[in-house]
């Protein structure tokens, strides 16, 4: 297989049914409409398929119902202006509250690099922007021109199909500053409305957040990567992915540093988000939902202020001091938190050692399947979801039947059985029954009292 490198473009997209690759805009004009139809497509080699479980090992085709629409709530440029910082130059509807979103689609940091792209979350919007940095001989803009631009959606897995269409614009608005005609035939195509009774398009209002720990359908956890996504994150990560599992599980608040580029630590947000999915009925019904919030940064602080369960990444190092907007911080590879109490389940113990590998086997038969046999079926991101989706189901499979005994004792026997360590997750499984409110006495031995 070939692999890509973790900045690598976004050559290969997540397809599922109607759905086509967007096709490559020229600055100087194009046919028919660039930014896609939304009409079926083909589905690339290693895009993540619709994938595993049931009888064939693939998740269940979606519905033609759950199909969702094009609706663009607005487009926009930001601009970096070396006197007054970045601010919005355009935007359509021109009404539209994009207070902000300036700091959003142009991450702290990004003068150092020359592109990048960064999904974030406004309101009840989702954005996606494409953020490029051009020389230019000009003592007024400093030797450089900065310019984003992006657009705005209630769903974050539509906006992978306008990455090629922003790209593009991002570099006619460098070589061509203040010609918006491309951007406003896409907004009066694509343009939608949020249905009645929303609200604003930006209020802070409540959302209904993808993906949802109790009903599992495939075009919910859909969102734009490189083929390679998710094989990328298990090998940023390596054991500690497992970490992160309980973490997600448990659903803390999990921030995520990195220097720009963000892009690729956006993905890692979403990948986060996908080792939380239990597709159980009437599993995490009263629990905080797995919120990808992407993006954030300094002017993000007062609504984090007020949530109880995220995912979310910065630039910005000033969030490593703030212990009380996040459970657990990751600073590129290391994993740490300040709660007490959460410090055991940092320790890699022997049943998480024993998952790692497990998953790695069977990426390895994968991979063999693909290249010997030809079998093309399914994918790496299909296997990541649904081998952590089988994980958790196995868990609380077990501990409703416990809850449902008549003695409600789960033993040593029971954590074993659940794929988890009777003595080092002990912990992890005291706070799982406490957030899921399941109804069990734990008579494991707590190994500091042994």
């Amino acid at each position: 297989m070939v692999e890509q490198a973790d900045d690598a473009p976004l050559l290969f997209w997540a397809e599922g049914p109607a759905v086509s690759v967007p096709e490559a805009v020229e600055p100087s004009g194009w046919k028919g409409s660039p930014w896609g139809s939304g009409g079926g497509g083909k589905r690339e080699p290693g895009a993540a398929a619709a994938a595993l479980g049931g009888t064939g090992g693939r998740l269940p085709e979606p519905d033609t119902e759950q199909v969702e629409e094009d609706q663009i709530l607005a487009v926009f440029v930001v601009t970096f202006d070396p006197r007054t910082g970045n601010m919005v130059e355009w935007c359509l509807p021109q009404d539209i509250d994009l207070e902000g979103v300036e700091f959003k689609s142009m991450a702290s940091g990004s003068h150092k690099i020359q592109s990048d792209f960064i999904y974030f979350r406004k309101g009840l919007c989702f954005g996606l922007a494409c953020f490029a940095n051009m020389p230019v001989e000009s003592e007024l803009e400093r030797g450089a021109r900065m310019k984003s631009v992006g657009i705005l959606s209630p769903s974050y897995t539509l906006l992978y199909r306008y990455m090629h269409f922003l790209e593009n614009q991002v570099r006619h608005q460098l070589e061509m500053p203040g010609h918006y005609s491309h951007l406003e035939a896409f907004y009066d195509d694509k343009k939608g409305v949020l249905p009645a009774g929303k609200g604003t398009p930006c209020s802070q209002q409540p959302v209904h957040w993808l993906p949802s720990i109790h009903r599992y359908m495939y075009p919910e956890m859909k969102i734009t990567h490189p083929a390679g996504c998710m094989s990328q994150f298990i090998k940023f990560f390596g054991e500690q992915i497992l970490t992160l599992w309980k973490f997600a599980l448990l659903r803390k608040r999990i921030l995520i540093f990195s220097p720009p580029p963000v892009g690729v630590v956006c993905y890692r947000v979403y990948c986060c988000c996908c080792l939380a999915n239990v597709s159980l009925p009437g599993i995490g019904g009263t629990v905080p939902e797995s919120k990808p919030f992407f993006y954030v940064n300094v002017a993000d602080i007062e609504m984090l202020e007020t949530e109880v369960s995220y995912v979310a990444c910065t630039t910005e190092k000033i969030f490593e001091e703030k212990w009380d907007l996040y459970d657990v911080y990751v600073d590129n590879q290391n994993v740490k938190t300040h709660h007490e109490h959460l410090q055991p389940l940092l320790k890699i113990n022997s049943a998480d050692k024993e998952k790692y590998r497990r998953l790695n086997d069977q990426r390895q038969m994968l991979m063999y399947s693909q290249e010997v046999d030809g079998d093309c079926s399914s994918c790496e991101e299909d296997l990541f979801i649904l081998y952590f989706m089988e994980q958790n189901n196995r868990i609380f499979q077990t501990l409703m039947e416990v809850s449902a005994s008549q003695d409600k004792t789960l033993t040593a026997d029971h954590a074993r059985g659940m794929g988890l360590d009777p003595q080092g997750d002990r912990s992890f499984l005291m706070d799982l029954l406490e957030v899921y409110g399941i109804d069990v006495m734990l008579v494991i031995d707590n190994p500091c009292c042994t």
